[in-house]
């Protein structure tokens, strides 16, 4: 259970002279997955049990630590939708349905394996606080606890490549301990201006089994927003953004 292996992490926490804090990493890691403020296109794939798929394709853009916006391009089915997240608040606007309405972080606006959380995802660092570190070969592994009850996850234990400060496998857990999903970065991939991170993240789940989803990041550079985007009122105007 997740408990045992948090206090095995704790007893663990030792490091030598000079190692580096956990929350320390995780601030870290998180700027090496993506600017502060960003922009980016994504394609989400669900795969069924017997290998039929779904793809969405979303544009999406952050501020800060914890503002995102994310637009749907494809399928026609969903083009036109967005989310909003501000913090732990979340909301889904649909064209020509009345006013946005809210979402849970436990949701998915998508279906499959990703929530809500996964895909309008903030900093790490904001929702979580690093309580052990321990190192295994070329990695650091962070035990990590949520902040507050809001959080989609209790717990993650997070390895962190350890010359890259890049995550290759989280595991998440709720607060009983039981798994819920483990993610898989893959394929680092070099998007200029100084962002290299993986531009894979798989992910399944016991609690769906045979199903696995996938999200194939592209085009991610810097670019900075007004706060204005980040608002109930722009969603029907974040296309505007891409022009």
């Amino acid at each position: 259970m997740f408990r045992v292996l948090l206090a095995t992490l704790l007893l663990a926490a030792a490091l030598p002279a000079g190692a580096a804090d956990g929350n320390e990493i995780l601030r870290k890691v998180d700027r090496n997955l993506e600017p502060e403020s960003y922009e980016m296109y994504r394609k989400l794939i669900n795969i069924e049990p017997d290998g039929r798929k779904k793809e969405f394709v979303l544009y999406s853009v952050k501020k800060g630590r914890d503002k995102v916006v994310a637009l749907f391009l494809d399928p026609p089915s969903d083009k036109g939708r967005a989310t909003l997240r501000l913090a732990e608040n979340m909301w889904l606007y649909i064209p020509n349905v009345g006013k946005p309405v809210r979402i849970t972080s436990l949701q998915s606006v998508v279906g499959g394996v990703f929530n809500n959380a996964d895909i309008l995802r903030v900093d790490y660092a904001v929702e979580y606080n690093a309580e052990g570190i321990a190192e295994e070969k070329d990695s650091y592994i962070l035990a990590l606890k949520a902040r507050t009850g809001e959080v989609a996850y209790d717990r993650l234990k997070m390895w962190v490549d350890r010359k890259l400060l890049l995550p290759t496998r989280i595991e998440a857990y709720a607060t009983s301990g039981l798994l819920i999903k483990t993610l898989y970065f893959k394929d680092i991939k070099d998007f200029g201006g100084g962002i290299r991170r993986p531009a894979v993240v798989e992910t399944d789940s016991p609690l769906y089994k045979g199903h696995r989803s996938v999200m194939l990041y592209s085009q991610l550079k810097k670019r900075e927003f007004p706060d204005e985007v980040f608002t109930l009122n722009y969603l029907s105007r974040v296309e505007d953004l891409r022009k």
